[in-house]
C-alpha cells in the first residue's frame, strides 16, 4: 500500500445487533424491479392472500408467448415423474435456467416481485423452477405444502411462495392445481378433511396463480384427453436452503448472462451479515473471474 494512502476503515463489532449489517458489502446492493405496480394493486394481492393464501391473475402472457413457451420447453419434457408425488404420467423439466432463457420473464415478472419484496426478507432466493406437463389418466397429487419439509412448526408465516403459470387452461378435469382456500392458517396437528373446501383452479392459458409456502394444494387428476402444461417458480427466505441447487447447476456464464433480479436469486448475494459470501467476500466477484 502507498504510504499516502490511509488504511480503510475498520468496522467495529461490539454486538449481535451489529452483526445484521452487510459485512461484505464492498460490492454494491442490489434491489429488485417491482416498483412499476400500482401500490393499491399490490394491497389488494397482499388482502387475498392473508385471506385464502392464494391469488389469480388472469391473461398476463399473451395466447402467442404461452406457444413460444411450449415450443421452448417440450424438447426437455422428456422424462416421468419417478413417484406418484411426481406423477406416474406427469412430465418434468427441471434446472430450467441453464437449458433456456424463455422463462426469465416469469421468474422475475414484476406483479411476482411485488408480493415476494413484502413477505420476505431482501435478497430472497429462488428455490425451483420446472415445467410440470400433466397428461390424461394421471391421478390427483397428494395435497401437501410447498414448505412443508422446513422444520418449524405451524401456524407461521410462510417460508416460501410459488407461482404456477398456465400455458395451457387450466379447469377442473385437466389437472388444475387444488388448492384448500385457508389452510395457509392451520397448526402442524391439521391436515386436510374430507369437508374441507378444495378448489380446482380455473385460470386461462396466461394466468399466473401466486400460492403461500403454507397453502395446502395439489396437482388435480386428468380426466381430459390433453396435457396440461404449467410453470412453476417457488421462492425462498435468503436463510433457508432452496429445494434446487443452483449454485451448482448453474453455470458462471448464465449467471452472467441473466439479468440482477434473476443473478441475485440464484444466490449471487449477501443475506447479512455474510450469510452467502465466498472465500469471504461478496459472491458476485466470482463472475469477474474468468471461468
Amino acid at each position: 500500500m502507498n504510504p499516502a494512502q490511509s488504511p480503510p476503515p475498520v468496522d467495529v463489532i461490539t454486538s449481535l445487533e451489529d452483526l445484521r449489517g452487510d459485512l461484505a458489502r464492498r460490492h454494491p446492493a442490489t434491489t429488485t424491479t417491482s416498483d412499476a405496480v400500482d401500490p393499491a394493486t399490490v394491497a389488494a394481492d397482499l388482502s387475498a392472500l392473508e385471506r385464502d393464501g392464494y391469488v389469480v391473475w388472469e391473461n398476463l402472457l399473451t395466447l402467442d408467448e404461452c406457444e413460444q413457451l411450449r415450443g421452448a420447453l417440450t424438447p426437455f419434457l422428456e422424462r416421468t415423474g419417478r413417484n406418484t408425488f411426481e406423477g406416474q404420467r406427469t412430465r418434468r423439466a427441471y434446472n430450467l435456467l441453464e437449458k433456456t432463457r424463455a422463462c426469465d420473464a416469469l421468474v422475475e415478472h414484476p406483479r411476482v416481485l411485488a408480493l415476494l419484496d413484502r413477505l420476505f426478507l431482501p435478497n430472497y432466493l429462488l428455490s425451483q423452477l420446472q415445467a410440470i406437463d400433466i397428461h390424461p389418466g394421471e391421478h390427483a397429487q397428494m395435497l401437501h405444502h410447498d414448505d412443508g419439509f422446513y422444520p418449524i412448526p405451524r401456524p407461521r408465516p410462510p417460508l416460501s411462495a410459488a407461482t404456477m403459470w398456465a400455458i395451457d387452461a387450466f379447469t377442473e378435469i385437466n389437472g388444475g392445481t387444488v388448492v384448500l382456500p385457508g389452510s395457509h392458517r392451520w397448526g402442524s396437528e391439521r391436515g386436510p378433511a374430507e369437508a374441507d373446501v378444495r378448489t380446482a383452479m380455473r385460470m386461462p392459458a396466461g394466468s399466473c396463480a401466486f400460492y403461500l409456502g403454507t397453502l395446502w394444494h395439489g396437482g388435480g387428476a386428468n380426466r381430459s384427453t390433453g396435457a396440461r402444461l404449467g410453470v412453476t417458480v417457488q421462492y425462498c427466505e435468503p436463510w433457508l436452503r432452496p429445494q434446487e441447487a443452483y449454485t451448482l447447476a448453474t453455470s458462471r456464464e448464465t449467471a452472467r448472462t441473466v439479468s440482477e433480479n434473476v443473478r441475485r436469486m440464484l444466490g449471487y448475494s449477501i443475506h447479512p451479515p455474510f450469510m452467502g459470501a465466498v472465500d469471504g467476500m461478496h459472491p458476485k466477484r466470482l463472475l469477474d473471474r474468468p471461468v
